[in-house]
């Protein structure tokens, strides 16, 4: 017969047997009572069933469909406009992805069907450089495709965009002629156009009147105007006739009319405005009213690359030489309408 000092001792000696054989917590999962994640059993409970090896993975990573891209950017890329502009056509519901409503952050390959306002969008292959055209624009004609009062547009004298968007760079008054560039690639546009990167704009000024010294320091100061201060960057005459003077400016803003407001602020009337660069693009000497010339691949990518870094000083003017020789073209109103 056991002495109580025996059964007390093989108690002992058990409970330490079965508080050894516990595993630590990096143990292997075995799906036994105990095991991380599960509960102990208590007074009148029944130990908790421990859950499937699958449930404490995490759940896998979705990979991008092969040849993807963001749906706003293709969208800016088909020249609809800037990548901004195209995630806030997608927040209206304006966008659908093969007949689906789409979301901010879809992708899309090119075999999915993409609807803008209900217009299927076309477009062209993936890494197709973009077409940049330089076209010298009259005074007398608006910068836009719709003009309630029937005056001529600039689109009007542009080949057709095969499937893309002719988007302006910048716009010039209708009194206002020079170098108006147009794109299909709503990234180049918006990087060349957005205040923040204070892209350089030049002018050649005619102006009507006598120009004193200090009315040319109050414009390379700064003016204030309705709309804040403005000042030209650069300011510089280039003689003239009679009651005629011109001037070269430079600016780093486009807001509207604001060569000719600057002048007025002084009194002085602009009696001709011409815009003969923008940024690294300048106008064609050759290049008449009216005409246009296409931009190489090469200058296109050096154009791209340029805007990248807009600040960075200008070695170069695009288009190049042998571009810029090219046989500028003018196109017929009739045959093409505006787009």
């Amino acid at each position: 017969m056991k002495t109580k000092t025996q059964a007390k001792s093989k108690a002992r000696r058990g409970a330490g047997q079965r508080s050894g054989s516990r595993k630590g917590p990096l143990r292997s999962p075995t799906g036994k009572p105990g095991k991380p994640g599960s509960r102990p059993a208590g007074p009148g409970m029944q130990p908790q069933e421990a859950r499937p090896e699958a449930a404490l993975s995490p759940a896998p990573v979705v990979a991008a469909a092969a040849g993807s891209e963001k749906l706003h950017k293709v969208l800016a890329q088909a020249g609809l406009g800037s990548r901004r502009a195209m995630e806030e056509r997608i927040r209206a519901g304006e966008v659908t992805v093969n007949g689906r409503v789409a979301t901010i952050g879809d992708r899309v390959t090119p075999e999915d069907q993409v609807k803008v306002g209900g217009q299927s969008l076309r477009r062209g292959p993936a890494g197709q450089t973009p077409r940049v055209l330089i076209y010298h624009k009259p005074e007398g004609e608006i910068v836009s495709n719709d003009d309630p009062q029937g005056r001529p547009t600039v689109f009007q004298h542009l080949p057709p965009a095969r499937g893309g968007k002719w988007l302006a760079i910048g716009r010039l008054d209708f009194n206002t002629s020079g170098l108006l560039i147009f794109t299909t690639s709503g990234d180049l546009a918006n990087r060349m156009m957005h205040p923040r990167f204070e892209v350089e704009r030049e002018y050649a000024v005619r102006v009507l009147g006598t120009v004193h010294p200090a009315a040319l320091d109050a414009l390379r100061a700064g003016v204030r105007l309705d709309d804040g201060v403005a000042r030209f960057e650069h300011l510089e005459e280039e003689g003239g006739e009679g009651a005629n003077r011109w001037f070269r400016v430079l600016l780093r803003e486009g807001r509207n009319r604001i060569v000719r407001r600057l002048f007025e602020s002084q009194g002085l009337t602009v009696s001709r405005l011409m815009r003969v660069r923008f940024g690294a693009v300048a106008l064609p000497p050759q290049l008449k009213r009216g005409q246009f010339i296409e931009l190489s691949s090469g200058d296109v990518k050096r154009l791209s690359d340029w805007t990248a870094q807009p600040g960075q000083p200008l070695t170069e003017m695009i288009p190049s030489e042998a571009a810029a020789r090219s046989r500028p073209r003018r196109l017929s109103p009739s045959k093409h309408p505006p787009r």
